[in-house]
């Protein structure tokens, strides 16, 4: 599979990610020639290779005529279906916008139909956008991985004002996706960059294995003193039997808590959508037996699981931080035993598929048929083999 991560060390924009994808290989002439269908005003795209801190990259520039106009989500989506792009690259163009146009409604307290697009409406952000839809389509990547996101620091001026970085619809954009601390007294992560990784982004998180058979590197606008204002964009091939994706580790350590109320605790996070939940037995200060309570959970069920934590066990504190993990492909099977119908998975390793059975459809027949657990099991995997 044909995948593609993006290398944040200098934070993303959308002129970063497009000059990283032409840098790459991807034709300019084809973005331009979406673009242009756009109906924009004189807007043109120019390409050159620059210097960042002495590392060779490719800025992407978008030329327009000067205009004032605000635009509404409505009016950019509308600009995208009367273009004559793809079908794949107006959905995920408008996806884009449409999460864009989200965080600007939750950040304003306005519905997302009255969300007044002011610097992303502009000529050059949705040139940009379009643009990046344009560009990862013609890619033809089947996953797209990037790292944590540096945001920078310090403040900027927007047309609301005087903010703090990250900008907050930027902030809003990055809920649950891992960031990285930066001193960069710049904003390093735009909106529209943010937009983009945030829709496109299948994981994040560190590097993944493959063989990589292209490298871009797409330049920002200015030249940072402290280090490379540069994304790089690496393309590459990968046969893992493997799924990747990213969860959250929570923990939290106990020493006056009854094992009843630990047990009553896991029951309660188990049912409220935590992926495993399990107690392991620690030595705690002042030679303390305690217990290490630990939780898997997909990123929007944080909150949910912590308030249960914090409720049950009167807890001070819980850590956390994002786990990647990898996973077998599987799929749910269905199979007649002298016991009736088990349930289980079948997962595919190195070409070959193995079975487990479901624990609680084998202990309900062993209940109903009065025989051993065990017996059940060996029948459920026989069946299987049979099939």
């Amino acid at each position: 599979m044909k995948i593609a991560y993006f290398d944040c060390m200098s934070g993303i924009s959308g002129d970063m990610l497009l000059g990283a994808m032409v840098d790459a290989g991807v034709d300019l002439a084809e973005i331009q020639a979406g673009v242009d269908t756009l109906g924009l005003p004189d807007c043109r795209l120019t390409a050159e290779v620059v210097s960042r801190r002495g590392f060779r990259a490719t800025h992407v520039r978008v030329e327009h005529e000067p205009e004032h106009a605000h635009r509404h989500l409505h009016h950019i989506t509308d600009m995208i279906d009367a273009s004559t792009l793809s079908p794949a690259r107006k959905e995920l163009a408008k996806r884009i916008f449409t999460r864009l146009g989200e965080s600007e409604a939750k950040v304003h307290g306005v519905d997302l139909r009255k969300v007044h697009f002011h610097e992303v409406g502009a000529v050059d952000s949705i040139a940009d956008i379009v643009g990046a839809a344009i560009g990862l389509d013609a890619l033809g990547v089947g996953k797209i991985y990037c790292s944590p996101i540096p945001t920078g620091s310090g403040s900027i001026t927007i047309a609301h004002g005087m903010v703090s970085v990250p900008a907050p619809a930027t902030a809003e954009l990055l809920l649950g996706i891992p960031l990285v601390r930066s001193e960069v007294a710049a904003e390093l992560t735009t909106p529209t960059g943010a937009a983009i990784a945030a829709t496109v982004a299948d994981e994040f998180g560190p590097l993944p294995s493959m063989e990589i058979t292209g490298i871009g590197y797409g330049a920002g606008t200015r030249n940072l003193t402290e280090q490379a204002n540069v994304f790089r964009l690496l393309l590459g091939e990968t046969n893992d039997d493997l799924v990747a994706d990213q969860i959250w580790a929570l923990e939290t350590n106990l020493d006056d808590v009854p094992g009843e109320v630990i047990g009553h605790c896991t029951t309660l996070l188990a049912d409220a959508g935590a992926l495993d939940v399990y107690a392991t037995s620690i030595q705690m200060k002042k030679n303390r037996p305690g217990v290490l309570l630990s939780v898997l959970c997909p990123a929007d069920k944080i909150g949910k699981l912590e308030k249960i934590i914090f409720r049950e066990t009167s807890t001070l504190g819980i850590r956390r931080w994002p786990v990647s993990r990898h996973k077998l492909e599987r799929r749910k099977v269905r199979v007649e035993t002298e016991f009736g119908p088990i349930e289980g998975k079948a997962a595919m390793l190195l070409g070959e598929e193995h079975f487990s059975p479901e624990f609680e459809s084998c202990r309900a027949a062993a209940a109903e048929r009065n025989v051993a657990l065990q017996k059940v099991y060996e029948a459920a995997r026989a069946a299987y083999a049979s099939q």
